[in-house]
């Protein structure tokens, strides 16, 4: 049995005035059911309440003020849910919402809520659908996407694989549309497809995402060691299934706890660590923990317990940490080794900045 997580886009379920695809809606239903009736277990991300909310307001384009866009997912959330619940209905399956925002992912205690969640709605035969929660957030409007959403909770629920469903049936090396345009069907490492032109958001305008953000959500995914096909809503059960279908990315990460993936991936760093090239040596190569003689400057206002970034000499972030010290205590500390800390401050002093355990290399 898999696990797998669905994303379909706003194009794949609205029309472009963001009337409701009922055909496709339904098509996609039929494809969940096929998944379910194969023995496998699976969670819907879908958008479309920004656009579902504009025929309803009398609105023909999607508006760019958070305000409006708040008040369209309000009222087009729960008509999207009502169509999906009642077409799962038909197949014989439940529906379950829930509404996401990055809260749920930054901070640890409600990152494992939602994977409580989630699991006991798969453990009793539910198919969860989520969506961000547009109605009250904000950056999550202005700078999320769906495809992010989605690759976050693949690792949130360490899924089997990830289907990112698009307008078109896979991942090409030019614009589908031109000539001699050709089907990318694995990519091995990301490195692979670097240099190809990427599309945006699709032609109805009424979506955020775009090829970009698959990709990038890719990239998330199988540096987690979790699979992803892209490919079109009529391929989805075929792709849980392992057939060749759409686009392939392999995982090329490892596997890791859960603890691990929410630091690396989920978490809201609070400030940042800048390290000196040996203690950033040591972080990359050695997996030590960092020591208060390897930082150099502190940034931000956290306290212990804390994400951070941890920042080589070139400014580039290479790891999160939870930090051992409130910010302002840590100043005292750099440059000195922990036992001329423990000799002049207490034994207290006397220990690591950031514990390797509690440290996810970026």
């Amino acid at each position: 049995m898999a696990v797998a997580v669905v994303k379909v886009g706003t194009s794949s379920v609205t029309s472009a005035s963001g009337e409701i695809a009922e055909s496709s809606l339904a098509k996609l239903c039929q494809q969940l059911a096929r998944v379910r009736a194969d023995g496998h277990k699976v969670v819907l991300v879908c958008s479309g309440a920004i656009a579902a909310g504009m025929p309803l307001l009398g609105l023909t384009e999607r508006p760019s003020d958070i305000g409006t866009l708040q008040a369209l997912a309000a009222v087009g959330q729960p008509r999207l849910m009502e169509r999906l619940s009642a077409l799962l209905a038909a197949e014989g399956l439940i529906a379950g919402q829930v509404l996401l925002t990055p809260y749920d992912f930054g901070h640890r205690e409600q990152y494992l809520h939602a994977r409580e969640t989630l699991g006991r709605l798969l453990d009793l035969g539910v198919i969860p659908i989520v969506n961000e929660n547009d109605t009250v957030g904000t950056q999550e409007i202005r700078f999320g996407d769906n495809d992010r959403l989605a690759a976050l909770v693949a690792l949130l629920i360490q899924a089997d694989l990830l289907i990112l469903v698009s307008d078109i049936d896979a991942l090409y090396d030019a614009p589908p549309s031109q000539s001699g345009a050709q089907v990318i069907r694995n990519v091995a490492q990301m490195a692979d497809i670097e240099g190809i032109a990427l599309g945006g958001a699709g032609s109805a305008g009424v979506g955020s995402g775009g090829m970009v953000t698959k990709v990038e959500a890719a990239r998330i995914a199988t540096g987690a060691g979790i699979p992803v096909v892209l490919t079109s809503l009529a391929n989805v059960s075929s792709a849980v299934s392992g057939e060749q279908i759409g686009t392939l990315f392999h995982a090329n990460g490892v596997r890791t706890s859960s603890r691990a993936l929410w630091l690396a991936h989920a978490s809201l760093p609070k400030g940042k660590l800048h390290l000196d090239a040996g203690a950033t040596t040591a972080i990359r190569e050695r997996g030590t923990s960092l020591l208060p003689a390897g930082v150099t400057k502190v940034e931000g206002d956290f306290s212990a317990g804390d994400p951070v970034d941890l920042l080589s000499p070139e400014g580039k972030v290479i790891a999160r940490g939870l930090v051992a010290f409130d910010a302002d205590e840590i100043p005292q500390l750099l440059g000195k080794s922990t036992k001329e800390l423990g000799a002049s401050l207490g034994a207290e002093y006397e220990r690591e900045l950031v514990h390797r355990d509690d440290l996810s290399l970026l």
